[in-house]
C-alpha cells in the first residue's frame, strides 16, 4: 500500500500522464542546482593547484612544493588548511540541510531552491573578493549552505513532478548538471591558470555566479510540486498544477492518492522520530548506505583533487588541469548514458555493472602507481601517464552512470510522503558528512597510503556491490506513492519490517498509534 499502507486507488496501475513541456522545463531549471554544486566541486581542486592562489592563502604549501623541494610525490599537498578550504563547504551544507528539511516541508520545494540561490550568490561574492583565508572560508561556508538547501529540495522536486515512467531520467538531470558543472569548472581553471598577473583564481571562483543566477531565476519561474502544495493544504492549486504537468484532465486517481498521502503526512508530528520506526527502517538503511558507499567509491577524492592528483603523479601544471578536463568530459557523457538507460534496464543492473568496472579500474591504477611512482620519482612518463588517465576515465564513466545519479535518485523516490523531507534531509546530511570526511582526509591519506589509496577504495566498491546484489530492491516504473506495497513488502529481506500491526505504528501528535493500514481514525481528530 502506498505511502504508508493506505489502499491505492489505482491498484498498482500507472497514472495517466503525458510528457509535457512544463515538466521538462521545470526539471531543467530546477536541476541547475546541480550545476552550482558541480562547479563548486570542480573549481576547488583547480584553484588549489594554482601558484598565485597557494602563494596568497597557503604559503606553507607553496614553499613546500617550490622552495623547499618535494619530499615525496605523494605528500607535497598534504596540508589541513588547504583541505579545510575544500571541505568547509560540505560541513556547512551538512548543518544547513536540517533547516532545509523544515523549509522544504513547510514552505515548499520552490522556495527552498530560491533560498539556496541566494546563499550561492552571497558565497560567490565573498570568494571572488577574498582578501584573506577567513574571507575565503566564509564564502565557502555560504556556498555550503546553498548546497544543503539545493540538495534537499531539488531531488525531491524532480522525483515528485516527473511522470513515473521517466522519473529516473528526469531526476538524473540533477546529477547531469553536477557533472556539467565539474567540467565547466575544469575548463575555466585551465583557461584562468594562463592569465598573467596572478588573478585568474578570482575569475574561477567568480564565474560560479553564472550557475548561481540560473538557479535563482529557475526557482522563481518553476511551479511547485502538487505533492508539496497538497501537503501544505493548497488542494485546488495542487490539482490544477497536477492537470497542467500531466497534460490531462484525468488526474483524479493520482490526486486522491496524493491527498491521502498528505493526510497521513500531516498527522505525523515528528517526521524525524518516525524515520526510526521499524516500518521506515528499510528506506532509511538504504538511503544512508547509498550515501556512505557513494563517497567511498573514491569519486570525490578524484573530482576534488584531480588537478592536484595528476600533478602529484608527475603530470605537470597544465597537463594536470588538462587531464581533469578530460575526466570531466567523460563524467558528463557517461551521465547521459544513465539518463537514457535508468528507466529501461533499471537501477540494480547499472549499479552492479559499474561495481565490476570501478573495482578493476582502481586495482589497475594501484598496480601501475605502485610499480612506477616512487616517493621521489620525477614523473610517470608519458605513456604510463596516459594509461592512468584512461583508467581514471574508466572509473569515472562507471560511477557517472551508476552511483553518482542513483545515490540521489533512489532515496528521493522510496520514502513515503510523511517522512520524505526528513528522509531527504538525512540523505543529504550523511552524503555531506562523508564528503567532508573524504575532502578533509584525502590528501593526508594519499600521503600515508600512497598507491594503496586506490586499493582502499576498491575494497569498498566490492562491499557495496554485494550490498546492491542482496539488499537493494528494483524501483524502476513504480509510482512514487506505491513503493511500500509494491517494493518493500515484496522484498525477500525488507518485507519482514513491513508485516504485522506493530510495525505500522506511527507517532501522531506525540502519541503512538497503530495504523492497521493507515485507515482513517476519527479519534485522531478529537
Amino acid at each position: 500500500m502506498p505511502a504508508g499502507g493506505f489502499a491505492a486507488p489505482t491498484n498498482g496501475v500507472e497514472f495517466e500522464a503525458k510528457i509535457t513541456p512544463i515538466v521538462i522545463v521545470s526539471c531543467i531549471m530546477a536541476a541547475t542546482g546541480g550545476l552550482m554544486f558541480g562547479y563548486d566541486v570542480g573549481v576547488s581542486g583547480g584553484v588549489t593547484s594554482m601558484d598565485p592562489f597557494l602563494k596568497k592563502f597557503f604559503p606553507v604549501v607553496y614553499r613546500k612544493t617550490h622552495e623547499e623541494g618535494i619530499n615525496s610525490n605523494y605528500c607535497k599537498y598534504d596540508n589541513q588548511g588547504l583541505q579545510l578550504f575544500t571541505s568547509s563547504l560540505y560541513l556547512a551544507g551538512l548543518t544547513a540541510t536540517f533547516f532545509a528539511s523544515y523549509t522544504t516541508r513547510r514552505l515548499g520545494r520552490k522556495l527552498t531552491m530560491l533560498i539556496a540561490g541566494f546563499f550561492f550568490l552571497a558565497g560567490v561574492a565573498f570568494n571572488a573578493a577574498a582578501q584573506d583565508l577567513a574571507m575565503l572560508i566564509v564564502g565557502r561556508i555560504l556556498l555550503g549552505c546553498g548546497v544543503g538547501f539545493a540538495n534537499q529540495a531539488v531531488p525531491l522536486f524532480l522525483s515528485e513532478i516527473a511522470p513515473t515512467r521517466i522519473r529516473g531520467g528526469l531526476n538524473i538531470l540533477f546529477q547531469l548538471n553536477v557533472t556539467i558543472g565539474i567540467l565547466f569548472a575544469n575548463l575555466v581553471n585551465y583557461g584562468t591558470n594562463k592569465i598573467k598577473g596572478g588573478w585568474g583564481w578570482r575569475l574561477s571562483l567568480g564565474l560560479a555566479g553564472i550557475p548561481a543566477v540560473l538557479l535563482t531565476v529557475g526557482a522563481l519561474v518553476v511551479v511547485d510540486t502538487p505533492n508539496s502544495l497538497i501537503e501544505r493544504g493548497h488542494l485546488e492549486k495542487g490539482k490544477s498544477i497536477l492537470r497542467k504537468i500531466r497534460g490531462t484532465d484525468n488526474v483524479e486517481p493520482e490526486f486522491l492518492e496524493l491527498v491521502e498521502a498528505s493526510r497521513i503526512a500531516k498527522e505525523v508530528k515528528h517526521p524525524f522520530r518516525n524515520l526510526l520506526q521499524r516500518r521506515n527502517r528499510p528506506q532509511l538503511v538504504i538511503a544512508v548506505a547509498l550515501q556512505i558507499f557513494q563517497q567511498f567509491t573514491g569519486i570525490n577524492a578524484i573530482m576534488f583533487y584531480a588537478p592536484v592528483l595528476f600533478d602529484t603523479l608527475g603530470f605537470g601544471g597544465d597537463a594536470s588541469l588538462y587531464s581533469a578536463v578530460i575526466t570531466g568530459a567523460v563524467n558528463v557523457l557517461s551521465t547521459v548514458v544513465s539518463i537514457y538507460s535508468v528507466d529501461k534496464v533499471g537501477r540494480r543492473l547499472l549499479l552492479l555493472e559499474a561495481g565490476v568496472q570501478m573495482f578493476f579500474a582502481q586495482v589497475i591504477i594501484a598496480i601501475v602507481l605502485g610499480i612506477k611512482v616512487k616517493d621521489h620519482s620525477e614523473n610517470l612518463g608519458h605513456g604510463w601517464a596516459v594509461f592512468v588517465v584512461v583508467m581514471v576515465c574508466t572509473f569515472v564513466s562507471a560511477f557517472a552512470w551508476s552511483w553518482g545519479p542513483l545515490g540521489w535518485l533512489i532515496p528521493s523516490e522510496t520514502f513515503p510522503l510523511e517522512t520524505r523531507s526528513a528522509g531527504q534531509s538525512v540523505t543529504v546530511c550523511v552524503n555531506l558528512l562523508f564528503t567532508f570526511v573524504i575532502a578533509q582526509a584525502f590528501l593526508s591519506m594519499l600521503c600515508h597510503f600512497k598507491y594503496g589509496i586506490f586499493l582502499f577504495f576498491s575494497g569498498w566498491v566490492l562491499i557495496m556491490s554485494f550490498f546492491v546484489l542482496f539488499l537493494l530492491p528494483e524501483t524502476k516504473n513504480i509510482p512514487i506513492e506505491e513503493m511500500t506495497e509494491r517494493v518493500w513488502k515484496k522484498h525477500w529481506f525488507w518485507s519482514r519490517y513491513m508485516d504485522g500491526d506493530d510495525e505500522k505504528e506511527i507517532e501522531v501528535n506525540g502519541v503512538q498509534k497503530n495504523g492497521h493500514g493507515y485507515g482513517y481514525d476519527p479519534a485522531s481528530q478529537l
